[in-house]
């Protein structure tokens, strides 16, 4: 199948539709997971933890949406070896979350099935999330924000995101650990699923982060992200 030198081959996924991509199933994994409980079970209960959402009636699009990730983190390769290098690991442990679930111990449950109690299988699953979410961060911060060149008006606004999004992902993963230490079983904070709602703010700074890096919203004017030596 030939193609002129200036159209790009349509059986080639762009960087750009791949970085929007990760982007979107980010964003879209908290909602999905509410959404589909409440539409095709009629459980309202927010699950103490988004994990917790693979033992619900929603836990193959959990899992699917984790694998569909790893995968495009692990394919895409960025300007060099750090950034394969990052990217490869954000994926790899996406992977670890998805089939290394915690334990089915939320407190409003939804669950429709069960695995036996682990405490072993429960602890590598949140070692994977919480490195997975600062793999995310560091991306974010360090990564995206690279650039050879001078840099346009709106690739430092976008840098300017990129670093936004990374501080919020630390943010919230650092408060997840300080609830860990501090809540108390059935008490008033733990009835708002405080973790659920962290997590989520985390995945919404990592999706909106890639879904800059994918020319969504402030793309150069000339269309390109990567012209004057800008790097995303």
């Amino acid at each position: 199948m030939a193609t002129s030198p200036n159209k790009p081959d349509p059986r080639l996924i762009s960087y750009q539709t791949l970085r929007k991509a990760v982007g979107w199933l980010g964003v879209l994994l908290p909602f999905s997971m509410l959404a589909g409980n409440y539409f095709l079970k009629g459980c309202t209960c927010i699950q103490d933890t988004i994990s917790n959402y693979v033992y619900t009636v929603t836990g193959s699009l959990f899992i699917g949406i984790l694998c569909a990730d790893a995968l495009f983190l692990i394919v895409y390769k960025g300007y060099d070896k750090r950034d394969a290098l990052w990217t490869n690991a954000a994926g790899i442990l996406a992977l670890g979350i998805a089939f290394l679930p915690t334990n089915d111990d939320s407190a409003d449950s939804c669950a429709i099935i069960h695995l036996p109690y682990s405490t072993t299988r429960n602890m590598v699953h949140y070692t994977c999330a919480a490195s997975f979410f600062l793999s995310l961060a560091y991306i974010s911060f360090f990564l995206f924000t690279k650039s050879t060149g001078v840099k346009t008006k709106q690739k430092i606004k976008r840098n300017w995101v990129y670093r936004l999004c990374g501080v919020t992902i630390i943010i919230a993963i650092a408060l997840i650990a300080l609830y860990g230490l501090v809540h108390q079983a059935g008490s008033r904070l733990s009835r708002i699923k405080p973790i659920f709602w962290f997590e989520t703010i985390a995945l919404l700074a990592f999706g909106i982060s890639w879904l800059v890096k994918g020319g969504l919203v402030l793309e150069d004017e000339d269309n390109s992200s990567d012209k004057q030596g800008a790097k995303g």
